[in-house]
């Protein structure tokens, strides 16, 4: 009777325990469900607390983390919360478990709330608030007849203001550049809801500014241009020399995020960050048609790109790409949950003791038996690169692929990295099936 009694007693205590998390799950026994919570616990900050907090970083660099491992163990604190959302919500969720995703997707009225995704970064180039404390702009002609003095309601116009900007577009809309855009602090540019295309022109430059989010664009065909005047704020314009026709240059900048754009097919880098960048995030994007994708860093003697930290999470590197996804000098560079479905020389390169971090990605190799490599040391002597810190961790290697490790495995660089292993690589597919300018409606989820 003791234990009958003793095992009722047990079974009661489960059944209230089950009640109870189905309670908190569904938003009742004072819960307020996923969705709002979300909303309303989101992190907001001033401008002038985003002013006042860039030189406390460091005396050198604008932007630079400390402790980069911190960062890295947000990423993946943010994934994790997450997936676990999504498994505790079910069909109720459109989670994917993409954290910047899942923390504006699925609103049916992110048309009304298009401020939100500011605060939906994560990495390196979490902080960067673009527009989000300055006005809306409204993108309303797709010319552009005179880069020196641009009409109003053309992007050139929008971009090269002092105040914060939130930059939307009316319609749909191709914009061909006649001279680089040249992009002033604290600007948003948002493709949602319009399909716009920055196209067979000059394309965008982020040089010496802060705080910027691009957003929702297909960048292609990108031409060198220059030899120019062109203006850069309201009271100055100055003489341009020839660019090299990147689809996105950043030149020492910082706190710069590119998000959910589509990239293919330029005259030289799809994504180039040079000059001392840092605080970068390059997420969620498309790259597809091109040689040489991504360089982050200058060159192998530019000693100031050492403090250069980026983020590339959640991309796929498609259909005819060949080599630099991305090409790393100096710096800390965490690549994670990525796509990687075709390269035809090397997707992760490197020269000048970059340290890459590699974790929860999937390389599918080419068929191409020379060329199933994942990474490459640019003409560096095995005698020197075999102390760098390049490491794979919980990466899928397809086909044949191999990633080739080398430094200490378990050294300061990676102390702080949050457990990501294989079975995250697994969801690499559902995490980047949304990555590339996303097809928004109003009323409708993303």
């Amino acid at each position: 009777m003791v234990v009958m009694a003793a095992a009722v007693k047990w079974i009661v205590v489960m059944v209230l325990g089950v009640l109870l998390v189905l309670a908190g799950g569904f938003g009742l026994a004072g819960s307020r469900g996923f969705f709002v919570s979300r909303i309303e616990g989101t992190a907001r900050k001033s401008l002038s607390e985003d002013l006042g907090a860039i030189p406390a970083r460091t005396e050198m660099v604008v932007g630079v983390e400390e402790d980069p491992e911190t960062v890295v163990s947000m990423v993946h604190t943010n994934i994790s919360k997450s997936t676990a959302a999504r498994r505790a919500l079910g069909y109720l969720s459109c989670g994917t478990g993409n954290p910047i995703d899942d923390c504006w997707r699925c609103d049916h009225e992110w048309h009304l709330n298009r401020k939100r995704l500011a605060d939906c970064g994560i990495g390196f180039g979490r902080n960067a608030v673009g527009g989000r404390d300055g006005r809306f702009y409204m993108v309303t002609d797709p010319s552009d007849d005179d880069p020196v003095n641009p009409k109003p309601g053309t992007l050139r116009h929008a971009v090269i203001q002092s105040e914060p900007l939130w930059i939307t577009f009316q319609r749909d809309m191709v914009i061909t550049l006649k001279q680089e855009l040249i992009m002033n602090s604290f600007k948003t540019i948002d493709g949602r809801g319009a399909n716009v295309h920055i196209a067979n022109g000059a394309c965008i430059t982020i040089q010496f500014v802060t705080n910027i989010i691009i957003h929702g664009l297909h960048i292609h065909d990108c031409k060198p241009t220059g030899n120019a005047m062109i203006r850069s704020s309201p009271s100055h314009y100055g003489w341009r020399t020839m660019a090299d026709g990147d689809a996105v240059s950043i030149f020492g900048s910082s706190h710069v995020w590119v998000d959910h754009c589509s990239l293919s097919n330029c005259a030289d880098g799809l994504v180039d960050a040079v000059m001392g960048s840092t605080a970068i995030t390059i997420s969620n994007n498309y790259f597809t048609h091109h040689n040489e994708v991504m360089l982050l860093g200058h060159s192998d003697s530019y000693d100031r790109d050492k403090a250069m930290q980026v983020t590339i999470a959640f991309n796929h590197f498609g259909e005819g790409l060949i080599q630099r996804m991305p090409r790393c000098r100096h710096g800390y560079f965490h690549v994670v949950n990525n796509d990687y479905t075709h390269w035809e020389m090397y997707a992760i390169g490197g020269s000048a003791n970059p340290t890459i971090n590699s974790q929860g990605n999937r390389y599918l190799a080419p068929i191409n038996p020379f060329a199933k490599e994942v990474t490459k040391r640019v003409e560096t002597a095995h005698g020197v690169w075999k102390n760098w810190n390049w490491r794979s961790e919980g990466d899928l290697l397809l086909n044949g692929a191999y990633f080739t490790p080398s430094g200490a495995g378990a050294s300061a660089s990676y102390s702080r990295a949050s457990s990501l292993g294989a079975k995250s690589s697994s969801m690499v597919g559902s995490i980047t099936s949304g990555s590339g300018a996303l097809l928004c409606h109003k009323g409708a989820q993303c």
